[in-house]
């Protein structure tokens, strides 16, 4: 029979050694938690922004969100940008957030600026189609699917087409950017060290297989915000089918 001294002892030594095995982990996924971390301020922000009408009203529409905390676009006779983004998905059966899963953005321009540009973009994956080429291990913005550039006129919803829509902004000012040819990749690397282990992007976006706490801030805050885009879009259809009933039968 062991002695309280002894229990205490090996208790104690347990503890140290499944410290010691945590640490190492929980370092290795610390960019990737940061990144987690500003993708929720960053969509958070653009929704509680009022000039981000036209995503507040389809975010629930969206098939995924893609968010980049931070693109950096650097200039000097030739020039790129490039970043790292999240990505999670809807799945339509049960009305849940997956993810997320990271991609990597990069692309490469030709001209005569010099300097550097930091900016925050949130993209709206509308369509099925772009959707799969998230699915993909690459793929070009523009060449592989269509893509809008907002802000947008919030009534555009009816009658505007395209598998993503990009909204950036760069310290609070509203570039437009154009992110036609970035090409979209993911990032096997950091989903593997975020959740352990070796995972493909349908692991984590179609299958579930994996999750990760961490996340819960990011997709709450989609969700909520989902949830409201949809209540808003289901008020409007009410208030118009009403609005009709009287034109008709007043």
């Amino acid at each position: 029979m062991l002695r309280p001294r002894s229990l205490r002892l090996r208790v104690l030594f347990a503890i140290a050694v499944a410290a010691t095995l945590a640490a190492p982990v929980a370092r290795a996924q610390a960019d990737q938690r940061r990144l987690v971390t500003a993708a929720t301020v960053t969509l958070a922000s653009f929704l509680n922004d009022p000039e981000m009408t036209w995503l507040r009203l389809n975010l629930g529409r969206a098939r995924a969100v893609m968010i980049a905390p931070e693109i950096t676009k650097a200039s000097i006779i030739v020039g790129g940008a490039g970043g790292r983004a999240v990505v999670v998905v809807h799945d339509s059966n049960t009305g849940r957030w997956a993810g997320p899963a990271f991609y990597t953005l990069a692309t490469a321009s030709i001209g005569l600026q010099a300097g550097i540009a930091v900016s925050e973009v949130v993209t709206l994956v509308m369509t099925e189609k772009g959707v799969n080429r998230l699915l993909s291990d690459s793929f070009r913005m523009g060449a592989d699917v269509a893509i809008g550039v907002g802000p947008i006129e919030a009534g555009a919803q009816s009658h505007f087409v395209a598998d993503i829509v990009s909204f950036s902004r760069g310290q609070g000012v509203y570039l437009g950017a154009n992110l036609d040819g970035t090409v979209v990749s993911t990032a096997d690397d950091w989903n593997q060290l975020y959740y352990g282990k070796r995972v493909q992007v349908t692991d984590i976006l179609v299958r579930t297989n994996v999750h990760n706490d961490q996340a819960k801030g990011l997709l709450n805050v989609i969700a909520a915000g989902a949830k409201k885009s949809n209540d808003v879009r289901d008020g409007k259809k009410i208030a118009a089918s009403a609005l009709s009933f009287v034109v008709l039968f007043g």
